[in-house]
């Protein structure tokens, strides 16, 4: 166990406010600080970091704890993991857990990322051996890239051998099953031998905005399918959670980013001046990635293929783009299919033909429209109906009415048809839209009441009323640990046998057991006790009855009493109690002067 010194150091000097605003833009709220979400997709801002308790919380998605959660989070590691990134950018040093055998995530992350750099290494010197790269390095040519641009971005080759690089990194000490967790080699199901995962094809380091090698991309240089393979998940890296080159363009796009299908597009534009280039990695746009996007820049230009796929990947991009609140824009690039083209076939008039295109880049209703009457034949009566129609409900989803009137007034234009008349089509369907929405959140709010789909206290759909008063009574434990010492000297009279929920004994009992009277609680010594998300839900009990004015030793005498009531009337429905006993009780729980909870 980390002595609770280090652990309050670290944290100490990692500020949460300063952290969290690295990942998040925040705006000063009275004493606190808003922002969007880093964890799901929002236009309003429901998360908040509150400097006083050093914590935060998100009101939509309930995710919540201190400055170690968050790492657990948005890293997606374990506790001890989190807190090794932390002290290393902090510059301390943690001791070694003698029970985790070397084993632990941190230690896994190390070993990973040490690997990748070497293999970084070991395919960029490949390129240039002209008994192992020259094919690689005539393609990199062939495809107009300079010496500067390969060492740029440290582009390499794997040679087309059984285990090349597999052998230079065990003879560097890294063993078999440790390259297969990296994707750097796969195990042969036949042999059992380790075979390396990339062969025969150019490479392309990913590199996150810290500096370190992260993953890879490979593509061959023919026809062969498939034609890119990409590093799979790994302990330090997550397709949904990365994009190419934004280690440069961080820097570089505050103002305006230009979001790329391929890594050939990115590298074509940054050697070409535009080093706000960034690209998704063989997937579609993830809502993760849209939410980085916004953290660095204003205004993003989606510059995909112009053949079906890229207008639906535009699509989906302008759909997850704009929910984070950007200005989102799509380039339309004439006489080619990709920037990369565009510049082969422009020269040197390139940048400055391309810099217009920028600048003249279409907006998202621009886009849509173009698509929608590319698919109708708006001379037909039937199908200028139609396209007004899908027109109406893309136009409906504008929440700005003076946007909604301004796109009336272009489609009514182009269409010809009467403004009125396609004023009135938006509104009956934003209405109906509206109506939907209100009937899918009552759903939601009983669903929730109900305790359905509660994945952290699965017990909550058993005993809703039980399970709010344990989470009424810990909240107030949490924000006042006075009364932990009242609990634990027995003169309040509460024990863990007295909670109806799995889940919330456990949080008593982590409470219980982690509380040193010689020193100030934090009750972020829990997450030592609990995973990422059970932990956003220790800290909605802590939120939820800070905002309240009520949290006396009255209020919880009441709840402890109410607690009680509840525990045994759940022992005598378990044991069969006749009926009229139930009611007797239950009056009992009614006639019950209750506090506001």
């Amino acid at each position: 166990m980390i002595p609770p010194e280090i652990i309050e150091e670290i944290k100490y000097r990692c500020d949460i406010v300063d952290f969290i605003g690295g990942y998040v833009h925040l705006k000063r709220a009275g004493s606190n600080y808003n922002g969007l979400c880093p964890f799901h997709s929002e236009r309003t801002p429901s998360f908040t970091v509150f400097p006083s308790s050093r914590s935060f919380y998100c009101f939509g998605c309930g995710a919540g704890g201190d400055v170690i959660t968050f790492v657990m989070k948005r890293e997606n590691v374990d506790y001890r993991s989190a807190l090794e990134l932390l002290a290393s950018r902090v510059g301390i040093s943690l001791p070694r857990d003698n029970n985790d055998g070397g084993s632990s995530e941190a230690v896994k992350r190390e070993r990973v990322l040490a690997m990748n750099r070497e293999a970084a290494r070991f395919y960029h010197a490949c390129l240039y051996d002209q008994n192992l790269g020259a094919a690689g390095l005539s393609y990199l040519q062939s495809r107009g890239l300079s010496g500067a641009t390969i060492k740029h971005f440290g582009l390499g080759y794997a040679p087309d051998g059984f285990g090349s690089l597999t052998e230079h990194l065990t003879r560097l000490g890294y063993s078999a099953p440790e390259l297969s967790s990296a994707f750097l080699c796969g195990i042969s199901k036949k042999t059992g031998r380790p075979y390396d995962y990339f062969r025969g094809r150019v490479m392309f380091p990913i590199i996150d905005v810290t500096g370190s090698v992260v993953a890879f991309g490979g593509r061959v240089m023919d026809d062969s399918v498939p034609k890119y393979l990409n590093t799979s998940d790994t302990p330090v890296f997550k397709k949904s959670r990365n994009l190419f080159a934004l280690n440069f363009a961080k820097s570089k796009c505050s103002e305006r980013l230009i979001l790329c299908e391929g890594y050939m597009d990115v590298i074509s534009l940054h050697a070409n001046g535009f080093e706000n280039a960034v690209a998704t990695l063989g997937t579609a746009i993830t809502p993760e990635q849209a939410r980085i996007m916004s953290k660095y820049t204003k205004q993003v230009i989606i510059s995909y293929d112009s053949d079906a796929a890229g207008q639906r990947a535009a699509d989906k991009a302008i759909k997850l783009l704009g929910e984070t609140g950007l200005d989102v824009r799509v380039l339309r690039i004439p006489g080619a299919k990709d920037p990369d083209e565009f510049f082969k076939k422009n020269g040197r008039t390139g940048h400055e033909k391309f810099k217009l295109l920028l600048d003249g880049s279409r907006s998202q209703f621009d886009f849509k429209l173009d698509g929608v009457l590319s698919r109708y034949d708006i001379s037909d009566v039937d199908q200028r109906v139609k396209a007004a129609s899908e027109l109406c409900r893309i136009i409906s989803e504008t929440s700005s009415a003076a946007e909604r009137d301004v796109y009336i007034a272009v489609v009514s234009d182009r269409l010809e048809i009467p403004r009125d008349s396609l004023k009135n089509d938006v509104a009956r369907i934003a209405k109906h839209r509206q109506s939907n929405e209100k009937s899918e959140e009552m759903q939601e709010i009983i669903r929730k009441t109900s305790g359905f789909g509660d994945r952290v206290n699965r017990d909550t759909v058993k005993n809703v009323s039980a399970v709010s008063i344990e989470e009424n009574l810990l909240g107030i434990l949490l924000c006042y640990p006075e009364f932990v010492k009242q609990v634990r000297d027995g003169s309040l009279g509460l024990s863990a046998d007295d909670f109806y929920s799995e889940f919330n004994k456990r949080v008593f009992l982590s409470i219980m057991n982690r509380f040193d009277p010689t020193r100030a609680f934090d009750f972020g010594v829990l997450a030592e006790d609990f995973n990422a998300d059970e932990m956003g839900r220790i800290t909605s009990m802590l939120v939820r009855r800070q905002q309240l004015t009520q949290n006396d030793e009255e209020v919880l005498r009441d709840l402890i009493s109410r607690l009680k009531e509840e525990t045994r009337l759940h022992a005598l429905e378990a044991s069969g109690t006749k009926e009229d006993e139930m009611k007797a009780i239950m009056d009992i729980l009614h006639k019950k002067g209750r506090k506001d909870v």
